[in-house]
């Protein structure tokens, strides 16, 4: 996978970003909300850093914020204009930091108390995945927590097709537009998708004491591991 495809086009998709995500996530209030206030309250400890991977316009870090808004948050993303968007979300704000940055390479320097992701780790080769897990691990402070809110694929491969076909049909009666759907269609083919069952384990080789699913609906989940 050459990360210059996925930077460019979720560049394409900067200004449309939010806006679609409530049609392609149905679940898109207990994934980013729901699912945030759980893992908020099964933290050890307040974070002091966090680190928000493949942060995009920011919409992760703006549920997260909600709960630590005096954290200092540090937002990475490879595509300029996504970063570009979440500058107007946090503007003002100047515990809020923007790193253009490939996080499958480098994280960014120093330790973080927290890490989070969402829909941007399966764009990952699997190899790249288990790569990233270990650096997440290496730069996680001693009781440190990754928290990933991704998309998955079922390890049953007639299942995985039914809630593809399921996904897909409620996506088309979402109302979005026939040039919308094209293009996400172009997006899903840089998925490289595992099971929860597999990214759990994966995490847990890197350095991770415990790594658990906390929600799931369909092909979206919220893996919350401890280091």
């Amino acid at each position: 996978m050459d990360i210059r495809d996925i930077r460019n086009q979720f560049n394409l998709e900067a200004s449309e970003y939010d806006e679609n995500r409530r049609r392609f996530i149905p679940c898109f209030d207990d994934y980013y909300a729901g699912a945030t206030d759980f893992a908020a309250k099964a933290l050890d400890h307040e974070p002091k850093r966090i680190y928000d991977l493949g942060s995009g316009t920011g919409l992760l870090s703006s549920f997260w914020f909600r709960h630590f808004p005096d954290a200092e948050y540090v937002l990475v993303d490879i595509a300029g204009e996504m970063l570009e968007l979440a500058g107007k979300r946090f503007k003002g704000l100047p515990n809020v930091r923007l790193e253009v940055m490939d996080y499958s390479m480098e994280l960014p320097a120093g330790n973080a108390d927290l890490v989070i992701s969402a829909l941007s780790i399966h764009h990952l080769e699997h190899d790249g995945k288990k790569n990233l897990f270990r650096k997440i691990a290496d730069s996680l402070s001693g009781s440190g927590t990754f928290v990933n809110y991704d998309q998955f694929c079922s390890e049953d491969s007639e299942m995985n097709g039914k809630i593809e076909s399921y996904w897909i049909q409620g996506i088309k009666s979402s109302g979005i537009s026939d040039s919308e759907y094209s293009r996400w269609l172009e997006r899903k083919k840089l998925d490289r998708e595992c099971s929860i069952r597999q990214e759990c384990e994966w995490i847990r080789d890197a350095g991770f004491k415990s790594s658990e699913c906390i929600y799931s609906s369909g092909k979206f989940a919220v893996i919350f591991s401890r280091k």
